[in-house]
C-alpha cells in the first residue's frame, strides 16, 4: 500500500485531539437532530425537498471537496504548477452553470428521486436498469477512494493504522448517514465545508509567508521548472510536450466538456443535493451558488502545492522520499502550531467524510429506489423502503471498506477517480445530452449509447494506452482522450440505433427534451420574487465572468 513519508508524523498533543473530539461529537448530534424529520422514504433520501438554497448550495460544493480536492489538487499543484486551474475554471465552473440553468428544470419538474430514473422516464426499463448498476457501482469505488485516502494521511499523521482509520471513519458516517438520511450528510456537509476553509486558508497564508509571498515563489518555481510551470496554457500546443500529458485541445474537450459535464451533470452525488432543495428556483440556484467558492477553492489547494515545490524543491522526483501527495501534510508540519493543527486534521478528516458520505447516500437512494423497489421488492409500505434504505447504507459503507483497499493498487488516486469519471459518467452524459435535445432519440438507443460509451473508453484506456498501441504521456492526458472516445462512440451508436429503432411518443416527452416543457407551479410562485440574488441566470452569468476575470492574470 501507499502511505506518506514516515517523516511526516505530526507533533498532535491533547488539544489537537480535543478538537477533533469536539467534532466528531457535533458530527453525530448533527445526525440525532436530523433523524426526527425522517418519517418517509422521501425524507431520507431527497429531505423530503425541503431545504433552503444556500443549504444545499453549500453542501454541493462540500460534497465534491473529497480526497482529490485536498490531496490531489495540491499534488497537482506541486508536479504541474498552476495549471491545475484547469480543473476549476475549465472543469467545473461552466458544466455547474449548465446543470442550473439548463439540466435542474429537467431533474426537478419530473420529480425524480435518482439520475437513472430521469433515463427511465426518458427512454426505457433497460437504460434505467443499465444505468442503476453502473451508477451503484462507481458510488461504491468513489466512496473507497475517499476512504483510502484518510486512511494514508491518518496513519502518517497520526500514527493510527491503516485499517483503522479506514473502519473507524467508515463506521462514523455509518451512523450519521443511517440514523438521519440525506439531511444527516447536508447539514454535515455545510458544517464540512466551513472546517475545511478552516484547515486550508492558514496553510495557504502562512506558506506564501514562508516562501516570501507570490512573487518570489513565482521566481523561484520558475527557475526551478521553466516558465510553463506558472501559466495556465504553456506548453499545451498541439505536438508540444508538457508534464501535464495533454494539450489545449484534450483540455477542452476532454477535461473541459466531456468529462467535467459528465460529472458534474450527471453524477448523482452531486444533483442529489439539488434535488433535496425546496422549490425549483432554490434547485436551479444550488449549483449556482456552490460555483462562487468554487472559483476560489482553487486558490487554497493549488498554492500549499507550490509552496511545497518551493520548500522541498526535488519533492516527487526519485530522489526524494516525499511523494507530491505529501505536499499538504509538509506543510501542516512545517507550518501550524497545536490547536490550529488540530483544526487542520479535523478539517482533512471532515473533507474524505464529505466525500465519502455523499457518494454512500447517493448509493443508497440508486440501490433503493431504482433497483430493489423498481425490479426486486415491488409494491411495498414506504416503511418498508424506509427500513431497507438504512440496511443497505450500511452495506454501501462496508463495500466502501473494500473498495478502499482497490484504491490502494494506484499510485496516484486522483488519476484513479478521472479514469472512474471516462468509464461511468461519460456515458451517461452523452445519453442524456442527445435525449434532452433530439426528440427523435429512439428508446432503445439510451441503454445502447450506455454500452458503446462505457466499452469504448475501457478499450482506449486498458488496450490503447496501456497496451501501448497509441504513446499517450501520463494517465491523466490518457483519461481526456478516453473520455472524448467514450462521448464520441455513445453519440454515434445512440444516432445509427436510433436510426432503425422506434421513437418514443411524442406526448410522452413532454418535460423531459428541451422546448417541450410546461410551465411549473414552482415557477409561478417564484414569480413575484424579483430579488436578484434569486435569479438562477444572473448567479449563473456572474459566475462565469467573476471566473474568467480570475483566470485572465494565468492565460498568457
Amino acid at each position: 500500500m501507499q502511505t506518506l513519508a514516515e517523516g511526516l508524523r505530526l507533533p498532535t498533543n491533547g488539544l489537537d485531539y480535543a478538537i477533533l473530539a469536539i467534532y466528531f461529537v457535533v458530527v453525530l448530534g448533527i445526525g440525532f437532530m436530523a433523524r426526527a424529520s425522517v418519517r418517509t422514504s422521501l425524507d431520507f433520501f431527497l429531505s423530503g425537498r425541503s431545504l433552503p438554497a444556500w443549504v444545499t448550495g453549500l453542501a454541493f460544493v462540500a460534497a465534491n471537496l473529497g480526497a482529490t480536492e485536498i490531496l490531489g489538487m495540491a499534488a497537482t499543484g506541486a508536479q504541474y504548477g498552476v495549471a491545475v486551474v484547469h480543473w476549476y475554471w475549465i472543469g467545473a465552473i461552466p458544466a455547474m452553470v449548465f446543470l442550473g440553468l439548463v439540466m435542474m428544470p429537467f431533474y426537478y419538474r419530473s420529480k425524480v428521486r435518482s439520475v437513472p430514473e430521469f433515463l427511465l422516464q426518458r427512454f426505457d426499463t433497460s437504460a434505467h436498469l443499465l444505468s442503476s448498476a453502473l451508477f451503484a457501482f462507481a458510488a461504491i469505488l468513489i466512496a473507497g477512494v475517499n476512504l483510502y485516502a484518510l486512511s494514508i494521511v491518518v496513519e502518517a499523521l497520526l500514527g493510527w493504522p491503516q485499517w483503522v482509520a479506514i473502519v473507524v471513519a467508515g463506521l462514523f458516517v455509518l451512523v450519521y448517514i443511517t440514523i438521519g438520511g440525506l439531511s444527516s450528510a447536508i447539514y454535515n456537509e455545510v458544517l464540512q465545508f466551513f472546517v475545511i476553509l478552516a484547515a486550508l486558508i492558514p496553510l495557504t497564508v502562512l506558506g506564501l509567508k514562508r516562501v516570501g509571498g507570490w512573487d518570489a515563489m513565482s521566481d523561484s518555481l520558475t527557475k526551478q521548472h521553466g516558465g510553463d510551470f506558472m501559466t495556465a496554457w504553456g506548453g499545451t500546443g498541439i505536438g508540444d510536450a508538457n508534464p501535464l500529458g495533454a494539450n489545449w485541445l484534450t483540455i477542452i474537450l476532454g477535461l473541459g466538456f466531456v468529462l467535467s459535464f459528465g460529472y458534474w451533470t450527471t453524477n448523482f452525488a452531486e444533483v442529489q443535493r439539488a434535488l433535496s432543495a425546496k422549490n425549483l428556483s432554490a434547485a436551479k440556484r444550488t449549483p449556482l451558488i456552490a460555483a462562487f467558492p468554487k472559483i476560489f477553492i482553487v486558490f487554497a489547494v493549488m498554492i500549499p502545492g507550490l509552496v511545497a515545490a518551493v520548500i522541498v524543491p526535488k519533492i516527487g522526483t526519485p530522489g526524494s522520499d516525499l511523494t507530491y501527495n505529501d505536499a499538504i501534510p509538509l506543510l501542516m508540519q512545517e507550518l501550524l502550531p497545536n490547536g490550529v493543527l488540530g483544526i487542520a486534521v479535523t478539517g482533512l478528516l471532515a473533507a474524505f467524510m464529505a466525500g465519502m458520505a455523499a457518494n454512500v447516500s447517493s448509493f443508497n437512494t440508486v440501490f433503493t429506489t431504482d433497483i430493489w423497489q423498481r425490479y426486486v421488492v415491488k409494491d411495498k409500505p414506504d416503511t418498508y423502503y424506509l427500513k431497507f434504505g438504512r440496511l443497505i447504507t450500511a452495506i454501501g459503507v462496508l463495500a466502501s471498506i473494500g473498495t478502499a483497499f482497490i484504491a490502494a493498487s494506484f499510485s496516484n488516486i486522483m488519476s484513479y477517480l478521472q479514469t472512474l469519471f471516462s468509464f461511468f459518467n461519460v456515458p451517461m452524459f452523452v445519453v442524456f445530452i442527445i435525449g434532452m435535445f433530439w426528440k427523435r432519440a429512439s428508446m432503445k438507443s439510451g441503454v445502447w449509447g450506455l454500452v458503446a460509451g462505457t466499452a469504448a473508453a475501457m478499450v482506449n484506456y486498458f488496450w490503447i494506452y496501456k497496451g501501448g498501441i497509441i504513446d499517450i504521456p501520463s494517465d491523466q492526458g490518457a483519461n481526456f482522450v478516453s473520455a472524448i472516445v467514450g462521448f464520441v462512440a455513445g453519440a454515434v451508436v445512440m444516432v445509427v440505433v436510433t436510426l432503425f429503432t422506434a421513437p418514443k411518443p411524442e406526448a410522452e416527452l413532454a418535460g423531459l427534451v428541451y422546448g417541450t416543457e410546461s410551465p411549473s407551479p414552482d415557477e409561478e410562485l417564484e414569480e413575484a420574487d424579483r430579488a436578484w440574488y434569486r435569479k438562477p441566470a444572473l448567479l449563473g452569468w456572474g459566475a462565469i465572468v467573476l471566473a474568467a476575470a480570475c483566470y485572465i492574470p494565468y492565460s498568457f
